[in-house]
């Protein structure tokens, strides 16, 4: 129940002026009130994360009562999809959602907060974000920037990518075009790969017509939406360039501060739900993609050799260890990740991984 609801409906107001009488009843001041602005990385439209975040939105307005609104803005509405982090930074709006990796080039230490190559999964970054010191560093980081960050939704696992070519050994890789932004792409580029940059709008016309040899996107879900699965003979897995992907929300620090304690708490309560229900969505939206995919029966879902795998697992230390001695901060980060992973996966190397190998 909302709070002025409830007031009106526990009869405090009458009960109050019956009992004041003759006496004035003393000025009641009203809470102020914030209007905000959010833009996005996201088509319009596009399920799970543009919509997500206008859910972000409506949800913070029903649990403020209204104090809080949030306009929110697609990708290209008002400002460029790649341009959301310096808006928000320089306060032209007051939030914005996206991928922290997106940023490398602000700062190479933002790339650790979306997913790593052979990294943690969701479970493993969320106990790194809030029972280690991932959100600590990633708080400490941003606000050189004037930043505030909360994660907001994750991808859950996703795949290897779509190929055209089959990757039965390292030579194979040699003078592909593929499209892996981040990290990735730099593992790419080490095993041989050419690596370039595309827009999200441009990847299904470059597959189709060979301008490149393969890209990864997001997962099974959107993957499908986007047509992959028709320009494409091979979907790879596992993902071992992004073995999950969280989203951020984040906020103006000027803007952030000058908002009450309470309507804090419900920005913080908003994200943590919506967190819960787009990784929700991303599992089981993707498992029904994924079966959709087989059915079709026109694309082969094919694993990496091992003997790629392990030279992608070198290379990807390789990569993590030249980003991390860009900066101080990105080597901070780095280590604290690194031996966060390291306990966790003690746990999960007797949990998890012995579980899931007797249920397939």
């Amino acid at each position: 129940m909302k709070r002025r609801e409830f007031l009106k409906k526990s009869g405090i107001g009458l009960a109050a002026g019956v009992a004041a009488g003759a006496v004035a009843a003393p000025a009641v001041l009203a809470k102020p009130s914030f209007s905000w602005k959010m833009v996005t990385s996201w088509p319009a439209g596009m399920p799970i994360l543009q919509t997500g975040a206008e859910r972000f939105a409506k949800l913070v307005d029903e649990l403020s009562d209204g104090e809080l609104t949030i306009e929110v803005y697609a990708g290209g509405e008002l400002v460029p999809p790649m341009g959301a982090f310096d808006a928000v930074s320089q306060g032209m709006v007051q939030c914005y959602h996206s991928a922290s990796y997106y940023w490398a080039g602000n700062h190479p230490g933002t790339q650790w907060f979306t997913s790593v190559p052979f990294g943690m999964n969701t479970a493993g970054y969320n106990a790194w974000f809030h029972a280690g010191n991932g959100l600590a560093l990633w708080e400490e980081l941003y606000a050189r920037f004037n930043l505030v960050p909360r994660p907001l939704g994750s991808t859950s696992f996703q795949m290897g990518g779509w190929f055209n070519k089959k990757v039965d050994s390292l030579e194979a890789l040699k003078g592909l075009k593929l499209r892996f932004p981040g990290l990735a792409g730099k593992v790419y580029s080490k095993a041989g790969a050419s690596v370039v940059l595309l827009p999200g709008g441009e990847v299904y016309t470059s597959l189709e017509r060979g301008v490149i040899d393969a890209t990864d996107w997001v997962g099974p879900v959107l993957d499908l939406r986007m047509g992959l699965n028709r320009v494409a003979k091979y979907y790879y897995t596992p993902a071992w360039q992004e073995p999950t992907g969280f989203t951020e929300v984040v906020f103006n620090k000027a803007a952030y501060e000058a908002l009450p304690a309470d309507l804090k708490a419900v920005l913080d309560a908003a994200a943590a739900k919506m967190t819960s229900v787009m990784l929700a969505e991303f599992d089981i939206q993707s498992a029904r993609a994924l079966a959709e995919i087989r059915a079709e029966g026109k694309v082969e879902i094919v694993s990496f050799p091992d003997e790629v795998l392990a030279t992608f697992r070198t290379l990807s230390a390789e990569v993590l260890e030249e980003e991390a001695e860009k900066d101080p901060m990105a080597r901070k980060i780095h280590d604290d990740y690194k031996a966060f992973m390291a306990e966790w996966l003690s746990w999960t190397a007797v949990t998890d991984k012995e579980y899931f190998a007797r249920m397939v």
